[in-house]
């Protein structure tokens, strides 16, 4: 049960399998739990290793983008990624997944972890805005991207994977760009005393100011919420 577990998140720590145990009734200590990985070899892929470099793992899913982050309508290509945030109360992981075709955040988590169920959330409330179905969704290749839960989600609503190359830093430069404004208006204004108030803070940027105010030169000067209204309208025609 340990093993399964581990492989539908292996950023998951021996206090997050030992809570997803007991959350599934079988009763069990950390202790036990520490043994049973132990002997399985099972670690997080977040554990601090001495002299040992962790890179990136094998990917799950072919490059099918190749840099080029273009889409011709929406639901076409959706980009993802996590960033953490620092707080007073200590660090907060969004993830974000955006829209190609207008730049609109379409979905998003935000939470004092960063297991799998981050970016699942992320990909659930993405599809239930959207609805969409056969949009390739192209991430790194961070853990919660290549874990059972995630792939799984995708496959079960009809997404295709893709994950960019290790060390490259152009294989997500558009999401990597909506983090630097983010960055800017949001983060580095002041200090943040609580993880809540951060959260707060970015949502409210997201939905007010970047889908409704922020105009964009990709976009012919408009903001994502206009362009996909424009879009919509002369589609419906």
């Amino acid at each position: 049960m340990a093993i399964d577990v581990h492989s539908d998140d292996p950023a998951f720590g021996l206090s997050f399998i030992t809570d997803e145990l007991k959350e599934k009734g079988l009763s069990c200590s950390e202790n036990r739990v520490w043994r049973l990985c132990s002997a399985q070899r099972l670690w997080s892929n977040h554990a601090k290793k001495r002299g040992l470099n962790r890179r990136p793992g094998p990917p799950v899913h072919d490059d099918l983008v190749e840099r080029d982050f273009t889409a011709t309508r929406p639901n076409e290509l959706w980009i993802t990624d996590i960033t953490e945030h620092q707080t007073s109360e200590g660090k907060l992981y969004a993830c974000l997944i955006q829209d190609v075709f207008s730049k609109r955040i379409v979905g998003y988590s935000i939470g004092p972890r960063m297991p799998a169920a981050l970016a699942v959330t992320a990909l659930k409330n993405a599809i239930d805005l959207r609805g969409a179905h056969g949009t390739t969704v192209h991430s790194d290749r961070g853990s919660q991207f290549r874990s059972n839960a995630f792939v799984s989600t995708l496959k079960r609503h009809g997404l295709v994977g893709s994950m960019g190359r290790v060390g490259a830093c152009g294989d997500n430069a558009a999401m990597e760009s909506f983090n630097s404004l983010l960055q800017k208006n949001v983060l580095n204004q002041r200090r943040w005393a609580t993880r809540e108030e951060l959260r707060l803070a970015i949502v409210r940027w997201i939905e007010t100011t970047y889908h409704r105010r922020r105009r964009q030169r990709e976009l012919g000067k408009l903001t994502p919420i206009e362009y996909e209204t424009i879009y919509s309208a002369a589609n419906a025609a």
